[in-house]
């Protein structure tokens, strides 16, 4: 990746994490930045917490790592020269204008084809079939069915607490991009790769889909809970005033989860005893289980479940959850047109050549 030249000119989140995805590959990622509007809009979307004199936003910053800063206005004749100079040289080009947009500021696909026959050309639009219209991510989570199915019920909705439409359209546009990339080296023709946050957004719904297509049945929302297994999402409070989450996610585990609460009464209960009575006979079994968990001290009961191969976990606040050692390892450091960055990296990945 090292020899890549990747050029950014999107904005907001999913096109700059999958330039922060390449910076962190070892790829020269020149992100341009647009001179007349004050740079990307994301400089300004600060926490009342923040600076406000301050260059970058800690929003910003969480997928701007890594890349150089070039603020230019491709309206101008002279900037737009030296934009395709780099544009000539480039391997991958990431966008996300709106069309009209990209016709004024030089970025449409024909033209930067003629430019470079070899370029990766990587866009992000927001609707399939409606490229003109503007899209955000709490518009495409209410519109393809996720805050339908978030929160506690129908009165009570709520949405993702972050972006994730905008990531999954950027892991869908850094597939493409890779495997536009490895078809180069065979053919040395380069591609238009393009996703939108629409369709991106409906590839998520996986299981939730399948439930929909198969049976016609309608998700609704459930909280933490999960339409297809009990105990699974269930939230419960320890003695010390910890709370824990279950993931029972077979029969087995829930046998084991019994022996652990010494409640083999329940393991045996045919309310209880299979899955699928466990999913129609759940908010008694919760009950059931609120009165034993409630006894134990968290860090106790957690050690005890793991013990017994029953998946479970600390229902954790974001700062215990970045203290931890995995996340420690992946915080990524920089300093930003001045200031002191950290954002958690972008790629999860290890790879090791053999």
């Amino acid at each position: 990746m090292r020899d890549l030249l990747i050029l950014e000119t999107a904005g907001v989140l999913a096109g700059p994490a999958v330039g922060m995805f390449f910076a962190e590959l070892g790829a020269r990622v020149i992100k341009i930045e647009n001179k007349r509007a004050g740079g990307d809009v994301t400089r300004k979307w600060k926490l009342p917490v923040e600076d406000p004199a301050a260059p970058v936003s800690a929003y910003f910053s969480s997928v701007n790592w890594g890349k150089e800063h070039r603020w230019m206005d491709l309206k101008d004749p002279e900037e737009r020269l030296v934009f395709d100079t780099l544009v000539q040289r480039a391997d991958v080009l990431i966008t996300n204008q709106l069309a009209a947009d990209a016709e004024k500021l030089g970025l449409q696909r024909e033209r930067l084809r003629a430019l470079n026959p070899r370029l990766i050309h990587g866009h992000i639009k927001g609707f399939a079939h409606r490229p003109q219209r503007p899209a955000f991510d709490v518009v495409l989570q209410a519109e393809t069915g996720y805050i339908s199915m978030t929160g506690t019920d129908q009165e009570h909705l709520a949405k993702l607490p972050i972006a994730l439409i905008d990531v999954l359209a950027a892991h869908q546009l850094k597939e493409g991009v890779l495997l536009a990339l490895w078809q180069r080296e065979r053919t040395g023709k380069g591609a238009y790769v393009e996703v939108s946050l629409e369709e991106a957004a409906l590839t998520g719904l996986i299981n939730q889909a399948s439930n929909q297509l198969m049976t016609g049945a309608v998700a609704q929302p459930l909280g933490t809970l999960h339409p297809n297994i009990a105990p699974y999402g269930e939230v419960f409070s320890c003695a010390d005033g910890g709370r824990i989450i279950l993931a029972v996610g077979s029969d087995a585990q829930f046998k084991g989860l019994c022996e652990v609460l010494q409640r083999s009464d329940l393991a045996t209960d045919p309310n209880y005893d299979r899955n699928v009575s466990r999913v129609q006979n759940r908010q008694e079994l919760s009950s059931e289980l609120t009165r034993s968990i409630g006894a134990w001290i968290r860090e106790d009961l957690l050690a005890a479940l793991e013990k017994a191969g029953v998946p479970s976990g600390a229902v954790n606040s974001i700062d215990v959850a970045l203290d931890s050692a995995a996340a420690q390892a992946m915080v990524l450091e920089q300093v930003i047109d001045g200031q002191p960055t950290r954002r958690i990296r972008g790629n999860a990945f290890r790879l090791e050549p053999y």
